[in-house]
């Protein structure tokens, strides 16, 4: 079984916890040992990105991440080697979050290929138009029980949402607002009725919640609304300032008690 899909059929408390740190930040080589802690730790998933020139959906925290790591000499190539290295201590599931246009340089088959090989089971690409996905990415990525994680915002219709349910495996990416990525300190009302809206739709994909968790008032929001929360500009920032992931982890699980 895929381990997105044993990950939420094993846990049902909506205590999961994902988070997301760029690929080759703060140093080339540091890839290995922020998943391995991040595991250790207690993480349930972990979000790993793929760094892009042009990260649009991302705020200045990740943008920078993704410049230091490409001048690091980080690529998609290398990403890959340095997983297949730790697959075999990797219990918990990988995801990649990477924009399109480097995954296609890569070549679909042999990107979906590679994370197979290397222990990914899951990847969110943000700027994927769900035709291309269905057409061209879906047929790949079933073959190599690969999840693509497609990502709704509170302007998403409740037709496209149903569709995305009906189409995708795994679990859905709640965007909690249709800003830039970025930490926030609570969620207004309107957030809290769309967080409303889509429970009541009843979807057959647990969802994920991520944008702007920092502290218990957001992450408690998130947690009493999906199955869990994804958070990534708050841990970059603490990785970043630290570059001991022990330590970020520490004043991230601190942060998140206040």
């Amino acid at each position: 079984m895929n381990k997105i899909n044993k990950l939420f059929q094993d846990r049902k408390d909506n205590k999961l916890l994902s988070l997301y740190f760029c690929a080759g930040c703060p140093t080339l080589d540091s890839t290995a040992d922020v998943i391995l802690t991040m595991q250790r730790r207690g993480i349930s998933m972990i979000e790993v990105g793929i760094p892009f020139s042009d990260p649009m959906a991302d705020g200045p925290v990740i943008q920078d991440a993704a410049t230091r790591s490409l001048k690091n000499g980080m690529s998609v190539q290398l990403l890959f080697e340095q997983l297949k290295k730790i697959k075999a201590e990797v219990s918990i599931p990988l995801v990649l979050m990477g924009y399109l246009n480097p995954i296609m340089q890569y070549g679909i088959e042999p990107f979906c290929q590679a994370c197979v090989e290397s222990g990914v089971s899951g990847a969110i690409i943000p700027d994927l138009p769900f035709k291309d996905y269905m057409e061209t990415v879906k047929p790949v990525a079933d073959r190599y029980d690969l999840r693509i994680i497609m990502l709704i915002t509170p302007e998403t219709s409740e037709e496209r949402i149903r569709f995305i349910d009906d189409h995708t495996d795994g679990f859905i990416y709640m965007v909690s607002s249709a800003a830039i990525t970025g930490a926030q300190k609570s969620f207004d009302e309107a957030k809290q009725e769309y967080f409303r809206r889509i429970n009541a739709m009843n979807l057959r994909n647990p969802r994920m919640i991520g944008f702007g968790i920092s502290n218990r008032q957001t992450l408690k929001a998130a947690q009493d609304n999906a199955a869990g929360a994804i958070i990534g500009s708050k841990f970059v920032t603490l990785l970043n300032e630290s570059a001991n992931t022990d330590e970020a982890l520490d004043k991230l699980f601190e942060a998140l008690e206040r």
